[in-house]
C-alpha cells in the first residue's frame, strides 16, 4: 500500500503570491499571523508579501524570534504570540526556518496537549490539523512547504528532532520565484543541493515506487540543468524558476517516501555546530551514495546518472553507479560546496557522538543499506 498526501491547493509562477488574498477570502480567514525571518525584513522580501495583505485589507502580525535552527523554545515563543494575536491563519515565509517554526507553532496551537513541543518527535498522534497555513518559501530547497515534515532544535539535548506528521502540511504551498532572487550563491548553491540530495535519497528508499520516482527523476533532470546557472547568474530568472519547481517536486516525493542517511547524518551537524542544512547534505551526499551503491539500489543509480545528463549508452550497473557519484560530487564543486568536514569546523573527537546521533534519527529507517553506529562513523571519518 503507498500513500501520497500533497497540499490542498498550490500556485506556481511569477507574481503568484497574490493568490494569499484569492484563497484568504476564499476561506473566509480575517488576520494573517506572518511568521518570517529578520533577514528577509531587513532586506525588504517580507515587504513583497506584506503588500499582498496591505492592498487588500488583510491585517496581520508579525513573528520573526526564531534562529536559522529553530527550537522548542521558538516554537513555544510562537505559539504564544499566535494565541495573543487573534490571527485564524499563519503565512509562513522563508526557508526551511520559517515554514518549520509555522508547522510547529500551528500544531501545537491546535493540540495543546503537544505544548511541551518534544512529545512530536517521530510521528506524534495529534488529533487535529495544525492553523491553516499558507507557506510562501524564499529558498529553492527545503521543500517544507510540500512535506509532513519539519526539524525543530531541541536545546537541552543537543538534537535536531525530526517531526513527520500529516497534520502539520501547509493547506496552501505558494511557489513564487520572485520571493528568491534575492538569495545569494552561497545560499542558492546550498539550498539547490539541499533539493538534490531529498531527490537521490527518496529515488532510491525502500519505500520508493512508481509516483515517487517518476517526481524524483525529474527533479533530479531540472536540478542538473539548472543550479549552476541559478548559482552563476542569480538574475537567470529562467535557471531561477526552474529550481523553485524542481524542490517542489522533490519535496512532493520525499514527504511521502521518506529520505536516508544523509539527512540522518546532517542533522546532527545542524544541532552541534548550527551548520546549514545544505551545506550538510549536499557535502555527505557523495559519500553515502558510494556506500549505499552496495544495496538493493544500486540498478537505479544509472537512471540517477540520466538524469543528471550523462549519455549512459551500452554502461554496465557498475559503470552507471560510478557514473552517478561522479556527477553529483562535480556539480557540487563546480558551485564551490565544502568537500570535507574539516573545512565546516567539525571536530574530529566529536565524530562518534555524531555517529551515535545519526544512527538513533528517524531518517536512518529509510536508508536502502542497513547501517549501524560503526558504519556511519567510518563515512563521517572519510568526510573528515
Amino acid at each position: 500500500m503507498y500513500r501520497m498526501i500533497l497540499n490542498e491547493t498550490s500556485y506556481f509562477g511569477a507574481g503568484c503570491r497574490e493568490s494569499i488574498a484569492t484563497e484568504a477570502a476564499r476561506r473566509g480567514f480575517k488576520k494573517a499571523f506572518l511568521v518570517t525571518d529578520k533577514d528577509l525584513i531587513r532586506f525588504n522580501v517580507a515587504d513583497k508579501v506584506t503588500e499582498v495583505l496591505d492592498r487588500n485589507g488583510i491585517p496581520y502580525e508579525v513573528f520573526s524570534d526564531f534562529k536559522a535552527n529553530p527550537t522548542i523554545t521558538n516554537v513555544r515563543q510562537g505559539v504564544s504570540a499566535f494565541q495573543k494575536s487573534g490571527a485564524d491563519f499563519i503565512v509562513a515565509l522563508g526557508g526551511g526556518s520559517a515554514i518549520d517554526t509555522a508547522k510547529g507553532i500551528g500544531i501545537v496551537a491546535n493540540n495543546p496537549e503537544f505544548s511541551d513541543v518534544r512529545s512530536l518527535e517521530g510521528t506524534a498522534a495529534t488529533r487535529h490539523k495544525a492553523v491553516p497555513t499558507f507557506a510562501l518559501p524564499t529558498t529553492a530547497g527545503t521543500g517544507a512547504e510540500v512535506t509532513i515534515n519539519y526539524v525543530i532544535i531541541d536545546e537541552e539535548a543537543t538534537k535536531k528532532m525530526v517531526c513527520v506528521d500529516p497534520n502539520d502540511i501547509p493547506c496552501v504551498a505558494i511557489v513564487d520565484p520572485e520571493l528568491m532572487y534575492s538569495m545569494p550563491k552561497g545560499l542558492t548553491a546550498a539550498t539547490g543541493m539541499d533539493a538534490l540530495t531529498h531527490a537521490i535519497e527518496s529515488y532510491i528508499t525502500p519505500g520508493a515506487w512508481a509516483m515517487s520516482d517518476m517526481m524524483e527523476l525529474k527533479a533530479i533532470e531540472m536540478i542538473a540543468g539548472n543550479l549552476k546557472a541559478a548559482v552563476d547568474d542569480g538574475k537567470n530568472t529562467a535557471a531561477r524558476e526552474a529550481m523553485a519547481l524542481a524542490q517542489y517536486i522533490a519535496g512532493m516525493g520525499f514527504s511521502n517516501v521518506g529520505l536516508g542517511i544523509v539527512h540522518s547524518m546532517a542533522h546532527p551537524l545542524g544541532a552541534h555546530y548550527d551548520t546549514p542544512h545544505g551545506v550538510a547534505n549536499a557535502l555527505l551526499l557523495p559519500y553515502v551514495m558510494e556506500y549505499n551503491a552496495a544495496s538493493p539500489a544500486a540498478p537505479k543509480y544509472i537512471n540517477i546518472a540520466k538524469a543528471m545528463g550523462v549519455d549512459t549508452e551500452g554502461m554496465t550497473e557498475a559503470e552507471g553507479v560510478k557514473a552517478a557519484i561522479e556527477a553529483v560530487r562535480a556539480l557540487s564543486l563546480s558551485i564551490g560546496i565544502p568537500q570535507k568536514l574539516h573545512e565546516i569546523n567539525v571536530r574530529e573527537e566529536d565524530l562518534h557522538q555524531l555517529s551515535v546521533d545519526a544512527f538513533n534519527d528517524v531518517c536512518t529507517g529509510g536508508n536502502p543499506r542497513p547501517t549501524s553506529v560503526e558504519d556511519i562513523e567510518g563515512l563521517y571519518r572519510k568526510a573528515f
